[in-house]
């Protein structure tokens, strides 16, 4: 179920941002591809809070390794979310 954690990219996230990430994957275990988005925006609010900035491709790589094991239809739920969170991104970051 945490196979995600041994992606090689994980490997270079700061260690405070990969804590929030393994809570975030906790909340989102079983969860459809509509009930993430809620969930990864209370992710970015926390990791704010904490003074951490996660970068576009950070959360592009997470919602991939979410889509992994869903199905096709969920998976077009979550890249809609990528969407939605990216333009909140790009609004956050200038």
């Amino acid at each position: 179920m945490n196979e995600w954690i041994n992606h090689p990219a994980m490997k270079n996230i700061d260690p405070a941002k990969l804590e929030l990430i393994k809570l975030a994957a906790e909340q989102t275990a079983g969860k459809s591809g509509k009930e993430l988005a809620p969930i990864m925006l209370a992710l970015i609010t926390s990791a704010n809070k904490k003074g951490l900035r996660f970068t576009s491709d950070e959360v592009s790589l997470i919602f991939e390794i979410l889509k992994d094991g869903k199905s096709k239809e969920e998976q077009e739920q979550i890249d809609k979310t990528i969407r939605m969170t990216n333009s909140i991104f790009q609004k956050h970051n200038k």
